[in-house]
């Protein structure tokens, strides 16, 4: 196999690293070379520079990919390793995704140091995160909880959290586990429940668009299940296309080739909660996806996508 050299670039938090270190170990196993091939660049991003208020409230969508695009586009580097969730509805001209990895388990940790679980909380107890999705269902289930802005790495919320700053805080599962944390976990929310982020799970690697050479090293590592899934969520999320100050959850799942979709709308209070579902096979995904996107969208009550 001819050996490649390319430049992954990536954020610095340590779950950012420790997904790129998995991109990269894959890369050199399938492509039949060294790690030391694969060089990893760390790109500070607007989001990661931002912590004293919602991102919802500094722009919200592309804010932790903005500036990984740019130097993907200046050829600065050759691919790019993202949580999923974290990409926006619609990329950069030239910056296309080449595919996921075989995503990790896509269900929110519960973290308190006070309670098991989200429903033995204390009446009015805090809460502590930046994510609107997750506030937005915990109200729904909880409307007493109180809201409080909770930023920063992984381990930065779990300390604030075990230490009482917060009553409790939510996190994806997947980079507790990908962190080597997964204990930390007080309780797991069912996914039936408590529906996560569209692309919750799964690293999601960029290129640009016309590099056929990195796309097919890419190629050898990318999940076609994780792909099927990834297709249908972000179909439904491009239609919808609400703004980032809207609570939108949807996950689908992909079983011997066939998919099943769940989508969700919610108020910001979790007063109203907007759903949808839908299966068929995989290999429609993407119009799976837009269909079920397009269904709610024709019932959603005016003002919901602000």
């Amino acid at each position: 196999m001819t050996e490649i050299s390319l430049r992954i670039g990536t954020r610095g938090s340590p779950l950012a690293l420790a997904q790129t270190h998995e991109a990269r170990r894959l890369l050199a196993v399938a492509n039949g070379c060294d790690e030391s091939r694969f060089e990893i660049v760390v790109i500070r991003t607007s989001g990661d520079m931002i912590q004293d208020r919602p991102l919802s409230e500094a722009g919200g969508k592309g804010l932790f990919t903005k500036e990984i695009d740019a130097a993907m586009l200046n050829d600065e580097i050759d691919v790019a390793v993202h949580s999923s969730k974290d990409l926006p509805t619609f990329l950069p001209e030239g910056v296309t995704i080449a595919g996921y990895l075989p995503r990790e388990d896509v269900r929110d940790a519960f973290i308190s140091a006070r309670a098991g679980s989200l429903a033995a909380l204390p009446r009015g107890a805090t809460l502590g995160t930046a994510s609107l999705r997750r506030l937005a269902q915990v109200k729904r289930l909880r409307p007493d909880i109180r809201a409080a802005l909770l930023r920063g790495n992984v381990e930065t919320r779990l300390r604030k959290a075990e230490a009482g700053e917060v009553d409790a805080t939510l996190l994806a599962y997947a980079g507790l586990k990908r962190l080597g944390l997964a204990q930390r976990a007080t309780a797991l929310l069912d996914i039936d429940d408590f529906l996560p982020a569209v692309g919750q799970g799964a690293i999601g690697l960029t290129a640009r668009a016309n590099d056929a050479a990195t796309r097919l090293a890419l190629g050898r590592i990318l999940d076609v299940q994780t792909g099927a899934a990834l297709a249908a969520e972000r179909a439904f999320l491009s239609i919808l296309d609400g703004s980032c100050r809207t609570p939108i959850a949807g996950h689908a799942r992909v079983v011997a080739g066939r998919i099943a979709f769940h989508g969700m709308v919610l108020r910001a209070d979790g007063s109203e909660v907007f759903e949808v579902k839908t299966a068929g096979a995989a290999v429609d995904a993407q119009r799976l996806g837009a269909e079920a996107g397009r269904d709610l969208l024709g019932r959603l009550p005016a003002g919901v996508l602000a």
